[in-house]
């Protein structure tokens, strides 16, 4: 079994248990997840499995749709409503127009801090693990873009809105950020991810409801899943050269023009996928084989 199956995960779940009853059903380990999802988060995680694991980093480089909510006049230290309130200001006195005007404001690639509840490493140290000892260390910016923001609604202190964003945006620090913006302080009350890369809710399949018979049945294929890269097709010839890992520095391995730097969904003769493939300035290759 090699494919993607979308999953959509409730509140409660970690991202790994949702792998563990990915396994449990389709009977194999090969399985991983594309980006966490915390226990509080809710929506699309898209789970691979088999040759699809191939496929997880070029899954997770895609956009993400989320839908969130915040609360005003409060700091948590997990940035979320599961975490101790450390800090509490007034917000009755800040205007509607502000709080669109500080929103609106995120729209734009900025240094984002991540929160020190992450899973991200320093020193070969997990920052949640540190945070649990008492222990904050100070963390580097990381170069986030927040393509777009919609106000959905506001009743203060609540305020909902979706945004688009990259990889590696964390909605609580955004939550955070646009509290300590506003002067008042704010964490995220809930989170809902809509949509990542070409998987969203509309064709995601309930956890809770998932069996062997749903399983395959809304298994994606390799394929289907790398739908947003552009399709080449190879002769025999070079087929055969690229799946060795050579670099084809013959100009007319391929009629259409190929931008560089450019990753290409690549098809052999017989039309079956080969991998994804990029030309660099000594030629084309396969950076990634999926056979």
């Amino acid at each position: 079994m090699n494919g993607v199956i979308n999953i959509y995960k409730p509140e409660g779940l970690t991202s790994f248990d949702v792998v563990r009853q990915v396994r449990k059903i389709c009977g194999t380990s090969k399985v991983g997840h594309t980006g966490t999802l915390d226990p509080l988060a809710s929506g699309v995680l898209p789970i691979c499995i088999g040759k699809g694991t191939k496929l997880v980093d070029y899954i997770m480089e895609g956009r993400k749709t989320y839908k969130a909510e915040l609360k005003l006049g409060q700091v948590t230290d997990t940035y979320d409503r599961e975490g101790k309130v450390i800090r509490e200001n007034s917000y009755e006195h800040i205007s509607k127009e502000v709080i669109e005007n500080v929103i609106n404001s995120f729209q734009k690639e900025y240094s984002q801090i991540p929160p020190m509840y992450s899973a991200i490493k320093i020193n070969g140290k997990k920052l949640y693990d540190l945070a649990r000892q008492g222990i904050e260390v100070e963390r580097k910016g990381r170069n986030v873009v927040i393509y777009k923001v919609e106000i959905l609604n506001i009743n203060k202190p609540f305020v909902e809105f979706r945004v688009l964003c990259s990889k590696g945006t964390y909605i609580r620090s955004l939550c955070y950020d646009i509290g300590e913006t506003l002067g008042c302080g704010a964490y995220m009350t809930k989170l809902e991810r809509e949509a990542t890369g070409t998987f969203n809710i509309e064709n995601s399949i309930n956890i809770e409801d998932l069996n062997r018979d749903k399983l395959e049945a809304s298994l994606i294929s390799l394929e289907d899943s790398l739908g947003d890269y552009p399709y080449i097709k190879v002769s025999e010839k070079f087929e055969k050269l690229l799946i060795n890992g050579v670099t084809i520095m013959d100009k007319s391995f391929y009629k259409e023009k190929i931008e560089e730097n450019k990753l290409y969904r690549v098809h052999g003769s017989n039309d079956e996928l080969i991998g994804l493939g990029k030309k660099l300035e000594n030629g084309f290759k396969i950076i990634k084989l999926l056979l």
